[in-house]
């Protein structure tokens, strides 16, 4: 059984797809508007979303860009919008799968399946929680425990810790952490991640010289490996520069700009 949230304007339609999708053993809740719905995400963060395009106080693909940077949920886009250029920018604004109304209950249902199956951890935890050796993500809650320690994560680094530790061991490129966790279609500027995984590494209490969970494949990206795994592949990182040590640890998120930042490890 999955909690899903139901945001759809029409009564008839919301009615119908919460009676259907109870009958099929799920849990669902439901909000009428945009604003409501992220809301509701946000309060009771649910298993999985089923978005309709066309509501009353804001587009879908807005409510998308409002809740990528602060939910990693999955998302359905459940819409009567059937062309090709929609369909993209759903999902590049965040969307996981992408279904034209009108559908059969059964379908819906086959796709909720297939996205949580998708998305579900490979690292052995559950759909809200992702566990990498003594590192255990609460993704529901937005919290990140180490060896028993809570530890104090700005918005991005969570980000960026959850979406690595839901892919241990793989190595990811920064091209596609800015994609992914910035949610920056066109890339950016590769300094961004460097600064925020310094500032990561050392909320995690290690350096790129000595690495514990964040390793850097020199020339290829980093990934994230349970504390003591050994990798041949690992290249030696280069150390990291003594600038970095007066980056603070509270304060809000701030935007990585070379005039400002501090010198960030060297991936």
């Amino acid at each position: 059984m999955a909690l899903l949230l139901l945001i759809e304007d029409d009564l008839n339609i919301r009615s119908a797809l919460t009676r259907a999708l109870t009958q099929r053993g799920h849990a669902v809740a439901s909000e009428p508007d945009g604003m409501r719905g992220l809301q509701k995400v946000l309060d009771e963060p649910p298993d999985l979303v089923v978005l309709d395009l066309g509501l009353p106080d804001l587009d879908g693909i807005q409510l998308l860009r409002m809740l990528r940077p602060v939910s990693s949920v999955p998302v359905i886009v459940a819409t009567a919008r059937d062309d090709d250029t929609m369909t993209v920018a759903a999902l590049d604004a965040g969307a996981d799968d992408y279904i034209v109304k009108p559908f059969s209950a059964e379908q819906l249902d086959a796709r909720i399946r297939a996205v949580l199956r998708r998305t579900s951890s490979p690292s052995g935890g559950t759909g809200h929680r992702l566990e990498v050796g003594d590192l255990v993500i609460d993704l529901r809650a937005r919290t990140a425990v180490l060896a028993g320690i809570l530890l104090d994560l700005r918005p991005r680094e969570f980000d960026l810790l959850a979406y690595l530790a839901a892919r241990p061991g793989e190595v990811v490129t920064k091209r596609n952490l800015l994609v992914e966790v910035w949610q920056s279609p066109y890339g950016g500027a590769d300094k961004t991640v460097d600064v925020h995984l310094s500032w990561l590494r050392r909320k995690l209490g290690e350096t790129a010289a000595e690495p514990r969970l964040l390793h850097t494949v020199r020339g290829v990206g980093v990934k994230l490996m349970p504390s003591g795994t050994a990798d041949g592949e690992l290249a030696s990182p280069e150390p990291e520069m003594e600038q970095a040590d007066a980056v603070p640890n509270a304060g809000p998120d701030p935007v990585a700009d070379p005039a400002a930042d501090p010198a960030p490890d060297r991936e």
